[in-house]
């Protein structure tokens, strides 16, 4: 499969283009940004080309990753798919849900497969434990954290605009979700969704498993206070989401694995663009009902 890079950010840099680089089944066909110098950078140092026009690219391509603020991918992501490229997309998917369903409704229309990049979902501990889970009944509650420090300390992020802007709801909620939602099914309601210090945000969910669960996301915390946290209590007891060694290369590597076989079979895998948007509704009703208060 030939493949572009859309972005040329410090997650391009680490994570997508190594590992389209280094995937046995793809060819990394070139790389576009917003900024050409650095399009011409990051190319250069995977031997693949630089592209002005992203269209060209689009027309050169059978699919493309995309790392690049969530505002900027949804418009993009449809213009890909528009040109029948399959879609590797970041989280979160779109920023509003009119964006999200853009993004749905053309990748329908088009054929093409997509794979959103929940990290979690493409850990092989961490999915071999959401699996299980989510094969287990009878769960009564979960509590999730998920603490960064992104603008303290030497994070690659901490200059990211869109984080400062939008903050640990649209960036780390995504990645708590990903990991609730297929244990203890879809939100049927956001019950409750409070401020914290700094960025930080509690949320109180309502899953149609008849469990509720407890979410607290920030990106301010103390360094010493960050890590990521999920605990599943119910009749089969107290349950940990497990740490992984692996690495953001693996997951990712696997997340192309997945997009060759959803565009290979024709079967949408778990972390499609659907279930991003559907993502996206649930942190855009907590977004409403916190009113503005965070980020």
């Amino acid at each position: 499969m030939r493949i572009g890079l859309l972005g040329t950010g410090p997650w391009a840099r680490m994570a997508h283009a190594p590992a389209l680089a280094a995937h046995d089944e793809l060819d990394f066909v070139g790389v576009w940004g917003r900024r050409p110098d650095a399009a011409k950078e990051l190319a250069g140092l995977h031997d693949t080309r630089a592209y002005d026009d992203v269209d060209a690219l689009l027309a050169d391509v059978d699919a493309v990753a995309v790392a690049l603020p969530p505002v900027v991918q949804a418009e993009l992501a449809v213009r890909a798919a528009r040109a029948g490229c399959h879609l590797l997309l970041d989280k979160p998917l779109a920023i509003t849900v009119d964006e999200g369903r853009a993004v749905v409704e053309a990748a329908q229309e088009a054929g093409v497969a997509s794979v959103v990049f929940f990290t979690s979902r493409f850990l092989t501990e961490t999915e071999a434990w959401i699996t299980e889970q989510a094969s287990t009944e009878g769960w009564f509650t979960a509590r999730a954290q998920w603490l960064g420090s992104v603008f303290s300390g030497d994070s690659p992020f901490a200059d990211s605009p869109w984080r400062r802007e939008k903050g640990a709801l649209w960036d780390v909620g995504p990645h708590a979700l990903s990991v609730l939602l297929p244990v203890l099914g879809d939100v049927r309601r956001v019950a409750a969704a409070a401020p914290g210090p700094g960025d930080t945000v509690h949320l109180v969910l309502d899953h149609a498993g008849g469990a509720s669960s407890t979410l607290t996301l920030s990106l301010t915390a103390p360094p010493a206070a960050a890590g990521a946290a999920v605990e599943l209590r119910g009749e089969a007891g107290v349950t940990l989401l497990p740490e992984s060694s692996e690495g953001v290369l693996p997951a990712l590597t696997r997340a192309a694995d997945a997009l060759l076989g959803a565009a290979r079979t024709g079967r949408p895998h778990p972390c499609d663009a659907a279930f991003a948007l559907r993502v996206t509704e649930v942190l855009a009703t907590a977004e409403g009902m916190l009113g503005g208060e965070t980020g």
